[in-house]
């Protein structure tokens, strides 16, 4: 009897939070505020609130890289952004002690761009560009743009030294977006406008601007490979099936490449993204739209399509993300209304590749999340959880999910 009573009270001090408090099995946003940590009752797999400061809350974009990893014992940070009173600022959280750090204090701050090497987080406020030290919170000026420029930096290159972005000419695109501000209505009379875009990228070292490309497309989703420094990935925006979407250009030579031609009618790719590897650039791939689904990895080596993974109507999410290793990757699953028009796809996932196919594992059930707020999956520095912003509480917050079973 007593070997009972100690085996009962061992199974149940397992359970018990850092906070002292059993972690219920709970519906994910079955209720208002949600606790700190939580098993989900659905799948079996612990959450916790990662970000526990009060306002809106919202983790990167999923292919913007937001961590810097530790340098002794003293946890990981991821940077993310939050409200203030002073509109959105930059914030980070340390994923082991959940402690938060207000990193920008400016008005009007935007940018999702942290370089591993520098140990900085680089944003704009206005015209001006800055970087802030994710430890020390010593803030530097990059560069200023003229106002008359209107632009806006999108992405650092893996050394810190180049950041990039792109500008329309003329006001043609700004009052589009201005007149119809819904993407439903904006999407497609930009595309079919075929505005001029140029890209440009900026030397943090000598503070100088300089063109790199320009062509009659609209030009977006700018993204840096995370291991070759002179790489920049972009795209060409619009419905999917009518672009060819993913290229790349060498910032130094100037030559650009199209990373994924069409097979057929209808097909499309798009949502693409370099794993911290950068071994490959991946990016959801359905032949044709909305029939098959797939997600796909050009070897940035060869060139080649060498990694083609399939997965089900159900499976298929608006973002996936890969491990170092590229032997694990994560989804955030998709309401009925995207385009795979899923009848129960709305989860966190976790896939594992077997031969030519995903084979999946659910992680959260995302019932209660309105998908207008996309969860952009991220996997932690150590790649125990995987990270995702939410609004089943009835705001915007960051969690994260442990991709072992509680036991």
């Amino acid at each position: 009897m007593k070997r009972n009573l100690i085996v009962v009270l061992g199974l149940w001090a397992i359970l018990i939070s850092k906070e002292g408090k059993a972690q219920e099995k709970l519906e994910t946003g079955g209720q208002k505020p949600m606790p700190n940590e939580w098993i989900d009752k659905d799948t079996g797999h612990k959450i916790v609130k990662l970000v526990r400061r009060e306002g809106n809350n919202g983790s990167f974009y999923f292919n913007n890289y937001p961590f810097v990893k530790q340098r002794g014992s003293e946890g990981d940070k991821m940077v993310f952004s939050g409200s203030t009173a002073n509109g959105n600022q930059l914030f980070s959280v340390n994923l082991k002690t959940f402690a938060t750090e207000q990193l920008t204090n400016r008005t009007k701050v935007g940018g999702e761009m942290v370089c591993p090497k520098t140990r900085e987080a680089f944003y704009q406020s206005g015209d001006s560009v800055f970087a802030v030290n994710i430890d020390t919170k010593q803030t530097r000026f990059i560069y200023a743009f003229d106002p008359s420029f209107k632009g806006r930096v999108g992405t650092v290159n893996a050394d810190g030294t180049y950041l990039a972005c792109v500008k329309a000419t003329g006001e043609q695109e700004r009052e589009i977006l201005k007149n119809f501000p819904e993407k439903r209505d904006y999407f497609q009379k930009i595309y079919e406008a075929h505005i001029q875009h140029t890209l440009y990228v900026i030397n943090i070292k000598t503070k100088q601007l300089k063109q790199i490309h320009q062509e009659n497309e609209w030009t977006n989703h700018l993204l840096f490979s995370p291991t070759d420094p002179d790489i920049l990935s972009y795209c060409h925006e619009g419905p999917w099936e009518k672009v060819d979407r993913i290229w790349n250009i060498n910032i130094k030579t100037g030559q650009t490449k199209l990373m994924h031609k069409r097979s057929m009618v209808n097909e499309i790719a798009g949502h693409e993204f370099f794993g911290e590897s950068g071994e490959h650039e991946w990016f959801d791939l359905q032949k044709p739209k909305g029939q098959t689904f797939f997600v796909a990895g050009i070897n940035m080596k060869t060139g080649k399509e060498d990694k083609v993974y399939q997965m089900t109507r159900d499976e298929w999410s608006i973002h996936f993300n890969v491990t170092r290793d590229e032997k694990t990757f994560a989804g955030d699953g998709g309401d009925p209304g995207q385009v795979a028009k899923a009848k129960n796809g709305e989860w966190i996932y976790l896939f594992k590749p077997e031969g030519d196919h995903f084979k999946s594992e659910k992680l959260v059930n995302m019932k209660n999340h309105n998908y207008h707020l996309e969860p952009n999956v991220h996997f932690s520095p150590d790649e125990k959880w995987i990270i995702f912003r939410a609004n089943f509480e009835g705001n915007e917050g960051v969690y994260a999910v442990e991709i072992k079973k509680a036991e």
